[in-house]
C-alpha cells in the first residue's frame, strides 16, 4: 500500500515519468547554443557574394543592419512564445498551438529533411575541407569511393542536380564529425552543453581577435581609401535611391536592373543564412533551468552579440580590403572583397596581415566555429523529432529517452543517419539554396501565431511579453513578406524548390495523422 503521508520525492517523480527530459541547461549554456549554432561558417564567406550583388560599401554594411533589424525582431518576439510554452520543440509547439498540428507537422519534416540535417551536413563538410589546409590528403577532390556524378537538369524554375555522389576524405572527415557529435549527445545534455560552451567561447574568442587585428596592425590605406575615400563619397557610391544594380533572373536568364530595396532583399540569402539558427535554443526548452526567464534572456543575448560580432566582422573586411575588385588579380588587395578566392573573404583578410600564416590561422577558427555549430544544431534538432514523436508524428521510438541520461537518443540517431547520407550524396549545398525561402516563411508563420494566440489565449500566462508588440512583429512580417516576393521574382531557383519540399509534407502529415495515436498533444511538454 502507498503511504499517502509520504510526499514524492523529485527522484520519485522522475521515475514515474521516464520520459521526462533534465532541467540542466543553464543561461549561458542556453546562451551558448543560440551563439554556437548562429556561428557557422556562414560569416567567413558569405560577403563576398553580398558584396558582389550590392556593389557598395554602404549597401554591403546596410544588408548586415536588415538581417540584425530582423533577426533582433524574431528573437523579441520568439521570447514570448518560448516563455509561454517552455517545452521541447520549440518553434514546432508554437506552430502547433497557434496555427494547428499541420503546420508544426510541416515545420519539422522541413526541418528533418533539410533545414537541420543540410546544415550539420554543409558544415561539418566545410570542417572537412579546411582540415585539408594543415592536410592536403583531406580533399574533396580525393575520392575514396566515387559511386557517381549526378548532372544538372532544370525543372521549370528549378536547376536540380550536378551532384558527385561518394565518399571523399573531405565528406569522410565531416561524417566523423556527425557521428562523434551524435553519439557524444546521448551522454547527457550536460556533456553537449560543455562541449558547446568551449567550442563557443573558442569561436568568440578567434572572432574578437579577426576584429581586433583587422583595426589595429591590419587596417590598409588603401582599403581605406577605395571604400572611405573622398569624403566618404567612395562609402555612398551605387547607394542613391535612384541607384541601379544587375539581378541575373534565375540560373542563365535575363539581367533586370532593381532599386536598393530590392537588392538588399536579394543579397538576404546569404546574410540572413549565416545569421539563422538562433532559434534552436527553443527547440531544447524542456531542458533549460527557469525556462521562462532564461529562454527570452537567452534569445535576446545570444542574437545581439552574434549580430555585433557580424557587423563588426565585415566592416573589418573593408578596412583590410577594398570592396571592389579584380576576379582575375594577383593578389587579395587586387582581387577585393568581391573576389576573394573561393570566396573566402576571412582567409584573405587574415592573409594580407599575416601573409602565408593567414590561412593557416583562419582555418583553424573556422575548425572551432564549424565543430561548435554542428554540435549545437545537433543537440537541438533531436529535441524537435522528440516533440513530434510525442504527438504521434514521427516514428514511436524517437519519442523514448535513453533511461540513464534522458536524451532522445533515437532521434540524435535518425538525425545522425540522414545527415550522413546527405554528406554522401553531396546534395546538402544545393538543398541549402532552397531553406531560407522556407525558413522565412515559418518565421511568418510562427510570428503571426503570436497575434494568434494572444487572441484565443489572452487569459494565458504571459512571463515576458514581446517587446513592441503589435509594430515590431508586424514589421517583420512585412520585411520578410517582402524578400520572399522578392526572391520568388528574382531568384526562383532559391525558392520553389524549398515550397515544394514542403508542400510534399502535406501528404506525409496526412499519412502520419492517420495512425493510432501514441501519446496526446501535450505529450511534448516534458
Amino acid at each position: 500500500m502507498p503511504n499517502p503521508d509520504k510526499a514524492p520525492t523529485p527522484e520519485s517523480n522522475a521515475a514515474a515519468q521516464p520520459t521526462r527530459l533534465v532541467q540542466s541547461l543553464g543561461l549561458f549554456s542556453s546562451t551558448a547554443i543560440v551563439i554556437g549554432s548562429m556561428i557557422g561558417s556562414g560569416i567567413y564567406i558569405v560577403d563576398a557574394d553580398i558584396a558582389r550583388g550590392t556593389d557598395s560599401p554602404a549597401l554591403y554594411l546596410g544588408a548586415w543592419i536588415v538581417t540584425a533589424v530582423m533577426t533582433l525582431i524574431g528573437a523579441l518576439s520568439y521570447g514570448e512564445l518560448a516563455a509561454m510554452m517552455p517545452k521541447a520543440g520549440g518553434q514546432y509547439v508554437y506552430l502547433r498551438e497557434s496555427l494547428g498540428p499541420l503546420w508544426g507537422f510541416l515545420f519539422g519534416w522541413t526541418l528533418f529533411l533539410v533545414i537541420q540535417t543540410g546544415t550539420i551536413a554543409a558544415v561539418c563538410v566545410a570542417f572537412g575541407k579546411f582540415l585539408g589546409v594543415f592536410f592536403p590528403s583531406v580533399s574533396t577532390t580525393h575520392w575514396l569511393w566515387h559511386i557517381a556524378h549526378v548532372p544538372a537538369w532544370r525543372v521549370g524554375p528549378m536547376v536540380l542536380g550536378n551532384m558527385e555522389i561518394g565518399v571523399n576524405t573531405a565528406n569522410i572527415a565531416g561524417i566523423a564529425i556527425v557521428v562523434f557529435l551524435a553519439i557524444a549527445n546521448i551522454f547527457g545534455v550536460r556533456l553537449g552543453a560543455l562541449i558547446q560552451n568551449v567550442f563557443t567561447s573558442a569561436k568568440a574568442i578567434s572572432l574578437a581577435a579577426l576584429i581586433l587585428v583587422a583595426f589595429t596592425v591590419g587596417a590598409s590605406a588603401t582599403a581605406g581609401q577605395a571604400n572611405f575615400g573622398a569624403a566618404l563619397s567612395q562609402f555612398w557610391r551605387n547607394a542613391g535611391w535612384h541607384s541601379l544594380h544587375p539581378v541575373e533572373v534565375g540560373v542563365g536568364g535575363p539581367i533586370a536592373w532593381v532599386n536598393l530595396f530590392v537588392i538588399l532583399a536579394v543579397v538576404q540569402v546569404g546574410s540572413l543564412f549565416s545569421a539563422d539558427a538562433w532559434n534552436n535554443v527553443t527547440f531544447t526548452a524542456g531542458e533549460v533551468k527557469n525556462p521562462k526567464r532564461n529562454l527570452p534572456l537567452s534569445l535576446i543575448l545570444g542574437t545581439g552579440f552574434v549580430l555585433t560580432v557580424y557587423f563588426l566582422v565585415s566592416l573589418a573586411y573593408l578596412i583590410v580590403l577594398p570592396l571592389h575588385g579584380d576576379p582575375h588579380g594577383a593578389t587579395a588587395m587586387a582581387r577585393g572583397i568581391q573576389f576573394a578566392s573561393e570566396d573566402r573573404v576571412a582567409t584573405a583578410a587574415l592573409g594580407q596581415v599575416f601573409h602565408s600564416g593567414g590561412a593557416m590561422l583562419m582555418a583553424g577558427a573556422i575548425l572551432i566555429s564549424t565543430f561548435g555549430c554542428a554540435n549545437g544544431m545537433t543537440l537541438a534538432g533531436a529535441r524537435v523529432f522528440y516533440a513530434m514523436s510525442q504527438d504521434g508524428l514521427f516514428f514511436k521510438g524517437v519519442g523514448k529517452l535513453h533511461p540513464k541520461y534522458k536524451t532522445p537518443v533515437a532521434g540524435l540517431l535518425i538525425q545522425g543517419a540522414w545527415t550522413v547520407v546527405l554528406c554522401v550524396s553531396g546534395s546538402y549545398s544545393q538543398l541549402l539554396d532552397y531553406i531560407i525561402f522556407a525558413e522565412l516563411v515559418f518565421y511568418i508563420l510562427t510570428i503571426a501565431g503570436l497575434f494568434v494566440l494572444r487572441i484565443k489565449q489572452p487569459d494565458a500566462p504571459r512571463p515576458y511579453k514581446a517587446l513592441g508588440y503589435p509594430v515590431l512583429p508586424a514589421l517583420y512580417i512585412v520585411m520578410a513578406a517582402w524578400i520572399c516576393i522578392v526572391l520568388l521574382r528574382y531568384k526562383p531557383q532559391y525558392t520553389w524548390p524549398g515550397l515544394v519540399l514542403v508542400l510534399i509534407g502535406i501528404p506525409v502529415y496526412l499519412l502520419w495523422s492517420r495512425r493510432p495515436s501514441q501519446a496526446s498533444s501535450s505529450g511534448s511538454d516534458a
